[in-house]
């Protein structure tokens, strides 16, 4: 057998000029295969085929909406750092300013769906900081890639559809429907099921264009609001001032009750006057707890939470309404917390709760109604004050692992 030796140069030119193999990551082989299942989806709920096979087909995996899935500030963030960012004095001063510009346009959906406008200018500015972001992910790319994460699979599926069912209805291009990463679009980040039940043509011109009509999209968020419930004439809530002694264990938006139960309790306004004498139902919510400011809220304020089901989100919402129509900012103080309980403690937390017998509903991380009414009952069995806010010594205390290295980093 005779060898040839080669010479080193040549070795190395072949190593750099032979094209590489082209080799899919686990995610991008992932998301073609289920790519291929709503292809499926979409055929059975007859899309036409160049939706299925075109627009479909073309969509790409965006890992960047997975992370920013995965941190959301409404989970991050505490309270006091959540409301103090979003309701500042820029954002009173340009609400106001955008108030007395649209008065006209905002007095008409007033009269017509109820919703006074300083509500739809504080949604505005909550939610695309009045127009100036309207956001830049790529629409259906954002809403594919969160059908194909089985967090929430059935949802964002849904929503994709129903996307799909905008484009052919309204005849949008694909490349234009840009928004948030989890797919809201245009002023009012409408996700696409809101866009296609209530979403109308305020400007008259024809065609409903919640990115570029701000008629349109505050037009629509008045009629979706007046949709899903809100009350003509009643305000989302008020902050309030709570007695010495208040029965912490009756606070939380489960527990709701006339305003003359809450009256007789010594429930106040924040000067001190007392609550209105109207027939009226509200919760009693302390978000950061006993040391944080109170907040009585009515429904509309649950109307707010079927927009986004943050309650931080929704307290922002009518404060920030609030601010805009001319009140002033809280009475009581914010605590100087940043970073509110991470997930991993949140779940540590339940499981503790279950071990002693409160139940937090199934442990997912996330502080939630049913959490907060397990930790009032903890709180309330062993002696402390029932607020439903898991502070650093209730973390401690009921955490089902006595070992967990973070739970101290976000108190």
């Amino acid at each position: 057998m005779r060898y040839f030796l080669i010479p080193l140069s040549l070795v190395l030119l072949l190593i750099f000029t032979l094209p590489s193999p082209v080799v899919a990551s686990d995610d991008e082989q992932a998301f073609g295969a289920c790519i291929e299942g709503l292809k499926d989806v979409a055929r059975r709920q007859n899309l036409s085929e160049p939706l299925v096979s075109d627009v479909l087909g073309s969509l790409q995996h965006q890992q960047r909406v997975i992370e920013l899935d995965r941190d959301q500030p409404e989970f991050r963030q505490s309270f006091s750092a959540y409301l103090s960012a979003r309701v500042n004095d820029y954002r009173v001063r340009r609400g106001r300013e955008l108030y007395r510009q649209h008065d006209e346009l905002l007095d008409r959906l007033s009269s017509d769906y109820g919703v006074p406008g300083h509500y739809l200018v504080a949604f505005w500015g909550m939610e695309t900081n009045f127009g100036s972001y309207l956001g830049a992910m790529p629409t259906l790319d954002s809403l594919a890639t969160l059908a194909c994460d089985p967090r929430r699979s059935a949802y964002f599926t849904d929503e994709l559809m129903t996307a799909l069912q905008l484009l052919a209805r309204e005849n949008l291009d694909p490349s234009s429907m840009r928004g948030s990463w989890a797919g809201a679009m245009g002023h009012m980040q409408f996700m696409p099921s809101s866009y296609l039940a209530h979403a109308v043509d305020g400007d008259g011109d024809g065609a409903i264009d919640l990115w570029n009509s701000v008629t349109d999209a505050l037009t629509s968020a008045a009629n979706y609001l007046a949709n899903i419930g809100w009350q003509r004439g009643e305000r989302w809530g008020r902050e309030v001032r709570l007695p010495a002694g208040f029965p912490y264990i009756e606070s939380g938006r489960s527990n709701t009750a006339a305003l003359a139960h809450w009256r007789a309790l010594g429930v106040r306004q924040t000067d001190g006057s007392a609550l209105p004498q109207v027939d009226m139902l509200g919760s009693v919510i302390v978000p950061m707890g006993h040391r944080g400011p109170a907040f009585l809220v009515y429904a509309n304020f649950d109307v707010v939470m079927e927009w986004n089901r943050s309650q931080a989100y929704a307290i922002a919402v009518g404060h920030l309404a609030d601010r805009i129509a001319g009140g002033g900012g809280l009475a009581a103080p914010l605590p100087d917390v940043e970073n509110a309980p991470s997930r991993r403690q949140i779940l540590a937390l339940q499981r503790g709760l279950i071990q002693a017998g409160f139940d937090p509903g199934e442990p997912d991380g996330i502080l939630g109604p049913a959490t907060r009414a397990a930790v009032r009952g903890w709180q309330a069995a062993n002696g402390r004050i029932a607020d439903g806010y898991p502070d650093p010594a209730t973390l401690t205390s009921v955490s089902s692992d006595p070992s967990e290295p973070e739970r101290h980093n976000d108190q």
